[in-house]
């Protein structure tokens, strides 16, 4: 999390703390709809989802005094909203634990893309990374109907993404949160989020590079 997001986190800890109203509506509004979407991942349906994400604000306004700030509160009240979702799902679906999944998909073999598309471990500032990125494309009004085609075809296809990628994916690349705190929210090592991470963008490169040559 980045330096003026754990200022403003810091803030509203103290102001949630001295019982402000407003403070919990504002983390209300900053969470909500990152929450429902994460919950909707674990559970199988909208109204379940939206359960869990009830559940969750009661949890954090239960253990905000507890809070020991060895997170940031961000990070803190997604770990809540993914411990109710998790075992909420498994419950409603009768799954198989997450971990297990995370496991199960990091034992897989894996070859969506060929590793010499991507820089070496060792490269000295984007290590892992494309070698080459997708090509920009014009803005002409075709290529506006491309994009909204290419959207749904890659929604479809993070949709598709075995479950923990897909979680990951999620949270690293639409929610916005960075490596340290998804894997804290998930309960993933930071190496194996990594591989995960690199497994579904791996999955939707390909997906993208069908769509533009297919």
């Amino acid at each position: 999390m980045n330096v003026a997001a754990h200022d403003s986190d810091t803030e509203l800890l103290r102001r949630l703390r001295a019982g402000e109203e407003h403070a919990f509506v504002t983390l209300v509004d900053r969470y909500a709809a990152s929450m429902l979407r994460i919950a909707r991942m674990y559970v199988p349906s909208h109204a379940v989802a939206e359960e869990v994400v009830q559940e969750t604000w009661l949890g954090v306004l239960r253990g905000i005094d507890g809070f020991e700030e060895r997170s940031s509160l961000r990070t803190w009240v997604f770990r809540i909203l993914v411990n109710r979702a998790r075992t909420r799902g498994e419950r409603e679906r009768r799954t198989v634990p997450f971990a297990t999944l995370a496991q199960d998909e990091l034992d897989a073999p894996f070859t969506a893309v060929d590793a010499d598309r991507f820089l070496p471990a060792d490269h000295d500032r984007w290590p892992g990374h494309w070698a080459l990125p997708p090509e920009r494309w014009d803005d002409s009004p075709v290529r506006h109907l491309d994009v909204m085609h290419l959207r749904t075809r890659l929604a479809d296809a993070v949709a598709a993404l075995p479950e923990t990628q897909r979680l990951v994916v999620t949270m690293r690349d639409l929610e916005g949160f960075d490596a340290a705190e998804t894997a804290a929210a998930l309960g993933l090592s930071e190496g194996n989020q990594r591989v995960l991470l690199h497994r579904a963008r791996s999955r939707l490169r390909k997906e993208l590079e069908e769509v533009r040559h297919g």
